[in-house]
């Protein structure tokens, strides 16, 4: 048994183990067998599989005809209304990122291998960029994609990329992996992420992380090149970090 296990009353245990396993399955693409769960979750197989029944008969997983498990359609209800209620707390925060930029203010999420636009707030220039909320985009070519994978370990970080087809969707994208390595490892020392026409030619967008526990959310302003250049770029870096500390205030980042 962990150290954290003894700290804990068994309840909160087994709550903690449930949750474990609900990560370990919304981490990985495709199903996985109760020995991989167990393995990437710290369980006995035995723990494992048992959760594993016990929340496949409440809809949070389910069961594939070769017994590998996957998130199931109670989590995926889950996800949708903290997604609304997410975008609705955002609200005044990428509003203020519109006010202090003049352009598109996005918050993304990291699900899986990409990330998706949960909220949005639009420029109010004629000429703005816009991208659907519900879409879900490539970590490699964008912003929001790259300012999450800095925040996490080299090795999950790696393993995210190494786990989806790189496109180059243009001749700017980075999909060498040796380039996109160094790459992280500029986010990480600046603290922010810059698509430089690397999603799509004519758009630059910079990202900066929303440091919440338990979720890699990114806020982002967008624009076409003319207005937004490198240098207006990394000059609103300074107002995305406040207002990405702000938002965490709201109470996103209560444990």
């Amino acid at each position: 048994m962990s150290t954290r296990d003894e700290e804990r009353p068994r309840g909160v245990q087994s709550v903690d183990r449930a949750l474990d396993v609900l990560e370990v399955l919304a981490d990985h693409r495709g199903t996985l067998g109760v020995t991989e769960v167990a393995r990437a979750a710290g369980l006995p197989p035995g723990t494992a599989h048992r959760l594993l029944v016990a929340l496949a008969q409440r809809g949070w997983v389910r069961q594939d005809p070769g017994r590998r498990y996957g998130v199931g359609p109670a989590a995926m209800r889950l996800g949708d209304a903290a997604y609304r209620e997410l975008a609705a707390v955002a609200a005044p925060a990428l509003r203020a990122a519109v006010e202090a930029t003049g352009e598109t203010a996005n918050l993304a999420v990291l699900e899986g291998d990409q990330m998706v636009y949960v909220a949005q707030s639009p420029s109010p220039h004629t000429l703005r960029i816009f991208a659907e909320v519900g879409r879900r985009v490539p970590l490699h070519s964008t912003a929001v994609g790259k300012v999450a994978l800095a925040g996490l370990d080299p090795d999950r970080a790696g393993s995210l990329l190494a786990g989806r087809e790189r496109v180059a969707r243009t001749p700017h994208t980075l999909t060498d992996p040796e380039d996109l390595r160094r790459e992280l490892e500029v986010v990480r020392g600046q603290g922010f992420a810059l698509d430089d026409e690397e999603q799509e030619l004519g758009v630059r967008c910079v990202a900066v992380p929303v440091d919440v526990p338990g979720v890699r959310l990114a806020l982002s302003v967008s624009g076409p090149t003319e207005r937004m250049t490198r240098e207006v770029a990394r000059a609103v870096v300074p107002a995305l970090r406040r207002i990405a500390e702000d938002l965490v205030g709201t109470g996103l980042g209560v444990r």
